[in-house]
């Protein structure tokens, strides 16, 4: 996870931290309250969604990036090898 991932997640556990306790000290009824709970859940609930989505289409990405790479240095090194074979042939 890089930094900006820590930072992201840190985040969003503090907001959800502060909703929570910001919900559970206020002077609501108990239903009101769990309602608004309810909802900053499915808010987090969802920010964890589109980050995970987001980090995931990095990561494919980033391993497209290196299959490509991979079969590139895959692809020079059969031609310098048929070279080689060529020369020695």
């Amino acid at each position: 996870m890089n930094d900006n991932a820590k930072v992201v997640a840190a985040l969003l556990a503090g907001l959800a931290a502060g909703a929570a306790l910001g919900i559970l000290f206020a002077p609501d009824k108990g239903t009101e309250t769990r309602e608004k709970l309810n909802d900053s859940l499915k808010d987090l609930g969802d920010a964890i969604k589109e980050r995970t989505a987001e980090q995931l289409e990095h990561l494919n990405d980033f391993k497209e990036k290196v299959v490509a790479a991979v079969k590139s240095k895959l692809n020079k090194s059969d031609d310098a090898l048929e070279e080689a074979l060529e020369e020695h042939a």
